[in-house]
């Protein structure tokens, strides 16, 4: 065999191993951007369960209790300002992010307002629906951090994906961004302080 037969079957063959490489590659960063998406939907889902919650809640306080005003209304208002907020998978921006969380977090504020003042009110703590929703929001509350933490594991992973050689330079080539992940509020390191 002649040299440059040789030579033209290693640049084919490894034309082949990088193409194949680059393939694997885009189909793994792919499948990583859709699994990090299918989790922020599950976090969107937990959230909307909290929020279906409410509604009842605040029904059952107000049946039970001549309940404060305001604190319903700040829940009822927390609630209507962090359902508007709406946050597409594919257009995940940290600000985005952000908003959502403030949001959620303002609705977490109020709704802790709402059970520290229940305290107040036994008749309140003795109805069985109450109690019932309570047990409902609280497991509510870990299936939100379940799904966050899932929504950040993969996001995890496929910024790992995404970051590292040569998976980056396929990232730059198909235009695969990072993704960002689900971070704690400001002063959430530091415990809250509850007062009857």
């Amino acid at each position: 065999m002649k040299t440059s037969y040789i030579v033209w079957i290693v640049v084919g063959l490894f034309i082949l191993i990088l193409g194949g490489c680059s393939i694997t590659k885009y189909n793994g960063m792919n499948e990583g951007q859709k699994e990090a998406q299918a989790k922020w939907a599950d976090v969107q889902s937990s959230y909307q369960r909290r929020s279906d919650l409410i509604p009842n809640l605040v029904a059952t306080v107000k049946g039970v209790a001549n309940f404060e005003t305001t604190t319903l209304t700040q829940v009822i208002q927390a609630r209507a300002s962090a359902s508007q907020i709406k946050v597409d998978p594919k257009d995940l921006t940290p600000e985005k992010l952000q908003q959502f969380q403030q949001s959620q977090g303002q609705l977490s504020q109020a709704l802790g307002r709402l059970m520290v003042v229940s305290e107040q009110y036994p008749q309140l703590k003795a109805n069985e629906n109450f109690r019932d929703l309570q047990v409902q929001l609280e497991g509510t509350e870990n299936r939100i951090k379940t799904s966050r933490d899932a929504y950040n594991n993969a996001v995890k992973n496929y910024n790992i994906m995404v970051s590292n050689f040569p998976g980056n330079i396929v990232a730059r080539m198909f235009h695969f961004p990072e993704m960002t992940m689900y971070q704690a509020e400001a002063g959430a390191d530091k415990a809250p302080k509850v007062q009857f």
